[in-house]
C-alpha cells in the first residue's frame, strides 16, 4: 500500500501502520463530503482511532439525522470514485493563518495558535478540500476501499466543557470487506447488549432532560436489582468486619480544600452553592467525610484496622458527550470503603481486599480481567499532590505488596488518584473496551492533610495509612456491566421478577392464585398473568421481553393434578413438577446466588 507523507515522499506503508493511514484518510474524505453537503461547516479535529475515525464539526444550528449520515456516506463514495490525488504542502505560520482565515476555518486557526512558534505547518489537499494535517495519507481517494459511518455524538471543542459543543461524526474503515463485516457484527452485538436499550425494554431505569442529563432514575424493576447488589456486598463486608455509615451528599468547600480535591478535582465537581455565608458542593467522593468520622475520637493501635464502608451517593460533572446510561452518569452510588491501618497492616489488608475482589468475580463468573498498578505522572504538576518522597514511598509500598501476594500486574503512568497509587482491576466485557470495576488505593496523603492520629504501643501519636477501596466500583456501573453481560437474563437471585404464573384461560383460577400467593409468602418475586390472552403470547412476552427465569403454566391438567408445567427461560424446555418440588429448587438457587 503506497502512502504519501507531508513532504510529498511516496513510500510503502509498514503493515503495522496501514489501518491508521486508511482511517486517517477516511476522516479527510468524510470531512470533504460534509463540506460539499454543508458548506457552512467548520472543522475541529479528525483523528484515526483504535476502532475507526471521527471528525468534530461545527455545523451551526444544523442537526443531523440518520438519513443525513447516509447522504454523507454516499458522498464519500462519490469522492472515492473520483479518484482525487491527495497532495501535501507546507506553509510558513503567517501564510497558514491567512489560508485558514480565508477559508473561515476558525478552529484550525486556533489550533495553529496553539502550536510552537517553530512548528512546521503542513496541509493535505484533495480536490477542493484542504485540511491541516501531519499525514501520512493514501495517495489517491480511490485507495480507500472499505468504510462505514457508524453514528454521531456530541463533543466539546478541545474536550473542554466551557467550549462549544461540536458534532462528532464517527466511522470506521478497513483494508478488507470481511474485516468491516466482522466489525459491524460486533457493533450489532453491542447494540443487542446495550444496557440502555435493555433497561428501557425491561423498565429498569430512565432519564429525562427535565430532571437533568446524567441523572438516572431507577424504576421498580431496576431498583430491585440495585437493592440486591447492595445487600449482596453489604453482607460480605459485614462478615469481614466493615462498619457501615451514612454521610451527607454535600460538604463545605473548606472540607474539599483540606482534602485537596478543590485544587486537583474541581473541574469534575458541580459548582459551589452559597448558603448563609458558607460554600457547599455536591460531593464527588466520600473519603473526606470518612476522614472526619475517624478524626471524631481518639484511636489506639489496638483499634486498627478500622474499616468504614458506605453505599454512597456521589455527583460528578461529566461532560454531556461522555454520558452513557447508568454506566457513566453525573449521579452514582459507590460501593466505597476506607480502611485505616498501621503501616504493618498494609500487606494483610490489601490481601483481604484483593481476596474479596476475586471472590466477588467468582460469584459473578467474571474471568476476563487484568490487574494494573496505576502510578502518577511525575511531570504533571497540576493533577497530582506534589510530594515526591510521599509518592515514592506509596508506590514502592503498593508494588511490594502486590509482588509479595504474587499478583500479576502491569504498570501504567498517569492513572493514579491525585493522592496516591492504586491497584485497578480492569474487566473485559463481552463487547467493547475494558472497564475498571474494582480498585484499591494506597494513601499516605489524606491522613496527613486531616491530621489523623492513633496512639501506638509506645504511647506515641502516629499517622495511619488509608486504603480506599471499591469492590463493585459504583453499583450503577456494575449493574450496567451485568445487564450487558447477561443481555438482561439475570440469574434467579438477581432477577426483578423470578417467577411468572401464566394461566391458560378457562379453568378455575383459584389454583393459580394459590400458587401465586404461596410464592409471595415465601418472599419470592412473582407476577401473575391471568389476562385473557393465548398462552404462547404470554410465554414469549415473559421469556423474551421480561426475561423471567421461570414461567409456571397452569391450565386444566395442572389444576386437575395440582402440579406445574415449568418453562425454563434459559433452556426453553418445559417440565412437569410438583409445587413443593419447584419451590425447593427455586429457593435453593436464590439462597446460593448461583
Amino acid at each position: 500500500m503506497k502512502i504519501i507523507d507531508k513532504h510529498g515522499v511516496v513510500s510503502e506503508c509498514p503493515e503495522s501502520e496501514e489501518l491508521q493511514v486508511i482511517r486517517h484518510t477516511a476522516a479527510h474524505i468524510m470531512a470533504q463530503a460534509v463540506q460539499r453537503l454543508y458548506p457552512h461547516a467548520d472543522f475541529g479535529y479528525g483523528p484515526a482511532t483504535e476502532k475507526g475515525f471521527y471528525y468534530d464539526i461545527d455545523l451551526g444550528d444544523t442537526k443531523l439525522s440518520d438519513e443525513d449520515l447516509e447522504k454523507i456516506e454516499a458522498e464519500m463514495r462519490k469522492i472515492v470514485k473520483e479518484n482525487l490525488p491527495i497532495r501535501p504542502f507546507i506553509l510558513p505560520r503567517e501564510e497558514a493563518l491567512a489560508l485558514m482565515r480565508e477559508r473561515g476555518a476558525k478552529y484550525k486557526e486556533e489550533h495553529i495558535g496553539d502550536l510552537p512558534e517553530d512548528a512546521e505547518i503542513s496541509f493535505f489537499k484533495q480536490g477542493d478540500y484542504i485540511d491541516m494535517c501531519t499525514g501520512p495519507h493514501l495517495c489517491y481517494t480511490k485507495a480507500l476501499k472499505v468504510f462505514k459511518i457508524t453514528g454521531q455524538s456530541g463533543a466539546y471543542w478541545k474536550n473542554d466543557k466551557n467550549n462549544r459543543m461540536l458534532t462528532r461524526i464517527n466511522g470506521t474503515a478497513f483494508a478488507k470487506a470481511e474485516e468491516l463485516e466482522a466489525y459491524l457484527k460486533e457493533l450489532a452485538e453491542a447494540e443487542q447488549r446495550d444496557h440502555r436499550r435493555i433497561g428501557k425494554e425491561m423498565g429498569l431505569f430512565m432519564t429525562d432532560d427535565l430532571v437533568g442529563k446524567g441523572l438516572p432514575m431507577y424504576l421498580p424493576n431496576g431498583y430491585i436489582i440495585w437493592q440486591q447488589l447492595e445487600n449482596y456486598i453489604r453482607e460480605k463486608e459485614r462478615r469481614l468486619g466493615y462498619l457501615h455509615v451514612m454521610t451527607p451528599c454535600v460538604g463545605t468547600v473548606d472540607l474539599y480544600r483540606t482534602s485537596g480535591h478543590w485544587d486537583h478535582y474541581k473541574a469534575n465537581m458541580f459548582p459551589a452553592m452559597e448558603v448563609e455565608g458558607e460554600s457547599f458542593v455536591l460531593r464527588p467522593m466520600n473519603c473526606p467525610h470518612h476522614m472526619m468520622i475517624y478524626a471524631s475520637r481518639i484511636h489506639s493501635y489496638r483499634d486498627l484496622p478500622i474499616r468504614i464502608g458506605e453505599i454512597a451517593h456521589d455527583f460528578r460533572f461529566e461532560s454531556s458527550g461522555t454520558l452513557k446510561g447508568i454506566e457513566r452518569a453525573r449521579h452514582f452510588c459507590q460501593n466505597d470503603a476506607h480502611l485505616f491501618v498501621t503501616p504493618e497492616q498494609i500487606e494483610d489488608e490489601v490481601s483481604r481486599v484483593v481476596d474479596l475482589i476475586f471472590e466477588v468475580y467468582r460469584d459473578f463468573g467474571i474471568k476476563d480481567y487484568r490487574c494494573v498498578l496505576s502510578l502518577r505522572d511525575p511531570d504533571d504538576k497540576v493533577k497530582y499532590h506534589q510530594d515526591d518522597e510521599m509518592w515514592e514511598k506509596a508506590e514502592n509500598a503498593l508494588r511490594d505488596v502486590l509482588d509479595q501476594l504474587g499478583i500479576e500486574y502491569t504498570e501504567e503512568i498517569g492513572e493514579a488518584a491525585f493522592y496516591g497509587p492504586k491497584l485497578d482491576v480492569n474487566v473485559k466485557p463481552a463487547v467493547g473496551a475494558e472497564i475498571t470495576l474494582s480498585t484499591c488505593q494506597l494513601d499516605f496523603c489524606l491522613p496527613a492533610k486531616f491530621d489523623l492520629k492513633y496512639v501506638d504501643r509506645n504511647n506515641e501519636k502516629k499517622t495511619p495509612v488509608v486504603l480506599h477501596r471499591a469492590i463493585l466500583g459504583s453499583l450503577d456501573r456494575f449493574m450496567a456491566y451485568i445487564i450487558e453481560e447477561t443481555k438482561g437474563r439475570f440469574p434467579v437471585w438477581l432477577a426483578p421478577v423470578q417467577v411468572k404464573v401464566l394461566t391458560i384461560p378457562g379453568p378455575d383460577p383459584s389454583f393459580a392464585n394459590e400458587v401465586y400467593e404461596k410464592l409471595l409468602d415465601l418472599g419470592i418475586r412473582a407476577d401473575l398473568d391471568d389476562r385473557n390472552e393465548k398462552i404462547g403470547y404470554k410465554v414469549r412476552e415473559a421469556r423474551q421481553v421480561d426475561r423471567v427465569p421461570y414461567m409456571l403454566i397452569i391450565g386444566a391438567n395442572e389444576v386437575e393434578n395440582r402440579n406445574l408445567s415449568v418453562r425454563d427461560r434459559d433452556t426453553d424446555q418445559t417440565v412437569v413438577t410438583g409445587v413443593d418440588e419447584f419451590i425447593e429448587k427455586l429457593t435453593r438457587q436464590i439462597s446460593e446466588r448461583k
